[in-house]
């Protein structure tokens, strides 16, 4: 795929995932021009004054407006479409506004890249979505059956989108809680010791975003197969990593959390395409003539089971100790505890 002379556009681009895609584009041939799209003047301008590159274009707006993101979008080649409320709890409380932005910031997203004949969108969402229990996950879903159903529609532009499970060290995760923790030598707090999460980096989210963008077609899903370790051993491993010694408390779960996050559910491991590193999951393309689904089943769909954290490999102490120190998080952490003696 030719990039060297288009123009990318990143939603939320001032956050963990567009800092990454900077990381790997902004230096290189790849886009002649990227465009940060967010409602955060501060990091923007944060942004801009750290990396001061001619390339980077900064548009103020929100998602929810039409007329912001259409604006944005005009002349625009691709876009990768990361800006989300992402927080679980705040979500629970405030579950309207998770749609706001969410669903409808979605479907604004690709009218505007439809009608301005964006060539791609790549939509990110998360593992929470399958099978979702809380509203951030909900939300989540509903945003990737709007982009699946105008995916049906869209003549000018492709939709597609990747799932991931938490990206380790992103904002608002556990690991810089318990690294905050450990760093003020309080306790620190485990919701349940045996909760599993799935363990991959925000270069490998990265990497997942970049293959849906070469290899996806109209309506793909595409979910990244990952390693997984549960939340007790997690914390002991940041504590033999900092050499730290604070007591740990278990708090019990969360509203709104799994004891297991699922990134493919049975229904989608039946239609599934296993590409190695990854999962393609094609567009459901049947129309409103149902008829037929009523008296035909699927076989394969009671011997499959769903793509999970509890079912895929699990990461021991030390497994978890060889990735953690690959996080610039973890690296600060230890650095800062050093420069302390």
């Amino acid at each position: 795929m030719n990039i060297k002379d288009k123009t990318l556009l990143i939603t939320g681009g001032t956050g963990s995932f567009g800092n990454a895609v900077l990381n790997r584009f902004l230096h290189t041939d790849h886009f002649s021009e990227i465009r940060i799209f967010s409602r955060d003047e501060e990091k923007q301008d944060h942004m801009r004054n750290r990396l001061r590159n001619e390339k980077l274009k900064f548009y103020i707006g929100n998602v929810r407006d039409y007329d912001s993101i259409e604006k944005a979008m005009r002349g625009v080649d691709y876009v990768f479409h990361a800006a989300a409320l992402k927080q679980v709890p705040s979500c629970e409380f405030f579950p309207i506004e998770a749609t706001k932005t969410n669903v409808f910031g979605t479907q604004n997203v690709i009218d505007a890249a439809e009608n301005n004949r964006v060539k791609k969108v790549i939509c990110l969402s998360t593992d929470k979505a399958a099978y979702p229990i809380n509203a951030m996950g909900i939300s989540k879903a509903l945003m990737e059956k709007i982009a699946i159903a105008a995916a049906r529609n869209c003549n000018n532009t492709t939709v597609c989108l990747t799932r991931y499970g938490n990206v380790m060290a992103s904002r608002g995760s556990v690991i810089p809680l318990f690294l905050n923790q450990i760093k003020n030598k309080e306790t620190i707090t485990i919701t349940d010791p045996k909760m599993t999460r799935f363990l991959m980096s925000l270069d490998e989210a990265v990497e997942l975003v970049l293959f849906a963008f070469e290899h996806g077609n109209q309506g793909d899903l595409f979910v990244n197969k990952a390693p997984a370790g549960n939340i007790g051993d997690l914390a002991q491993a940041l504590k033999e990593i900092c050499n730290a010694e604070n007591e740990v408390k278990i708090i019990g779960t969360r509203h709104g959390e799994k004891l297991y996050e699922t990134l493919c559910t049975r229904e989608e491991m039946v239609k599934a395409e296993d590409m190695g590193e990854f999962y393609r999951i094609p567009a459901d393309n049947r129309d409103l003539n149902y008829a037929r689904y009523f008296s035909e089943g699927e076989k394969d769909g009671t011997e499959i089971e769903d793509y999970h954290s509890h079912n895929t490999e699990q990461k021991d102490i030390e497994e978890m100790k060889k990735l953690l120190l690959q996080l610039d998080a973890v690296k600060d952490a230890i650095a800062k505890k050093s420069e302390t003696y």
